[in-house]
């Protein structure tokens, strides 16, 4: 069983380096011209260096959740492993096909094969996109109709357009092309180009949900002496919205089952400003609602300042280090934000794990949208080279294949 926050050392994967390097130069020995065609010695390295690659993405994904499991790397891992999956796979079929049937394949095609893995991917994950979209829409319709038609209850619909319409776009592009050498090279470079952005944003989308759903369903070990309560929306006469009543309801229960388990009595930090159009602040409300549960107050900090999740685990931070600089944090908030929530308090150094609070069903996917655009402003400099390295790699491939 993976446990979140076992390890001081961040996974590296340097190695990968080493290993590409390794096996671009036995295959440049193995296919150096005159030397004669070595297919099932080319077949068998590319395959073995594919699982190689799995398996250290994946030996990476479970060292980062043991280090800190709120990171883009862990939907990076993850992401990008389904990928490589997909190559080895189809690698397989073409290898079989080629070594069972010689004269009927070339090497070439293994070339062929690496250039259209993007759209070999997408076309191989097209059920699980449209089912995915057919349930984002049947969610965001039941949305609209118990919360209303505002924009941010159409993110979803939004998303669900995009995702087949990218689909439909690659199908239906890439199957008719005619003309000189010139123009199928060009038209292959625009149907890679679009499929490697569209790829990059699957790998995350998959990465995202998978991280989402590990983070949200994790139950953190009972040994706490801090929990924030992340605080939100709150009613006009001052009482919690059901969204955050869940957020306390969830925290009070892991109180209690650590103090069953351990006797530990832990500390809450009800941690959220008042907004322009609340009558109390956040904070406010929630230590009203756990004194009335019969939370004594002494066990009870406010912090009533911050305004976003950035600053609420900031100003949490300076009041639980001004009590105890070496207490152990957790956090409670919607299942939906315990993977961002995670994420900003790493942001401030604070190393705090969450448990998520149940939404109603028609509400969590289009949250989680929401979370997920949001996290494509994080890390800007590491998603700009992940996503940049892989249309260039492209692009170089395609112009390498028609040279």
């Amino acid at each position: 069983m993976i446990r979140f926050d076992t390890r001081d050392k961040k996974p590296k994967l340097y190695d990968l380096l080493l290993l590409t390097a390794a096996a671009a130069a036995l295959l440049a020995l193995l296919a150096r011209p005159g030397e004669g065609e070595h297919p099932a010695a080319i077949c068998a390295v590319l395959g073995l260096y594919y699982l190689a690659v799995i398996l250290r993405l994946l030996t990476a994904l479970r060292g980062q959740l043991g280090y800190n499991p709120y990171s883009y790397n862990t939907i990076l891992y993850t992401g990008f492993a389904l990928f490589v999956l997909s190559v080895l796979v189809t690698h397989t079929v073409v290898s079989v096909r080629m070594l069972r049937f010689p004269g009927t394949s070339t090497l070439g095609e293994l070339v062929h094969l690496v250039l259209g893995s993007a759209k070999n991917y997408i076309l191989l994950s097209a059920p699980f996109l449209l089912a995915f979209s057919a349930a984002l829409c049947v969610s965001n319709i039941s949305l609209i109709r118990h919360e209303g038609k505002r924009l941010v209850n159409v993110l979803g619909i939004l998303l669900s357009f995009l995702l087949v319409g990218g689909l439909l776009f690659i199908f239906f592009f890439d199957r008719y092309v005619s003309g000189s050498r010139m123009e199928v090279m060009l038209h292959d470079l625009a149907a890679n180009l679009f499929a490697a952005v569209y790829l990059y944003f699957e790998c995350m989308l998959i990465g995202a949900i998978f991280a989402n759903a590990v983070a949200a369903g994790y139950e953190p070990e009972p040994d706490k002496d801090f929990i924030i309560i992340l605080g939100c929306g709150i009613r006009k006469d001052g009482a919690p919205t059901p969204l955050l009543r869940g957020r306390i309801d969830r925290a009070l229960a892991f109180a209690q089952k650590q103090e069953t388990l351990t006797g530990k009595r832990p500390i809450f930090v009800t941690s959220g400003g008042q907004g322009p159009d609340e009558a109390i602040s956040e904070s406010a409300c929630m230590k009203r609602y756990l004194l009335e549960q019969g939370v004594p107050e002494e066990r009870i900090l406010e912090e009533d300042r911050s305004t976003d999740t950035a600053e609420n685990m900031r100003f949490s931070k300076e009041k639980i280090q001004a009590v105890d600089p070496n207490g152990k944090v957790a956090f409670s908030t919607t299942n939906y934000h315990v993977f961002r929530g995670g994420l900003k308090a790493r942001r401030v150094k604070m190393r705090a794990v969450g448990m998520g609070a149940k939404t109603k069903w028609y509400f969590w996917p289009n949250a989680a949208v929401r979370e997920f655009v949001g996290l494509l402003t994080e890390h800007r400099l590491k998603q700009g080279l992940v996503f940049g390295g892989l249309v260039l790699f492209y692009v170089a491939l395609t112009f390498l294949a028609y040279r």
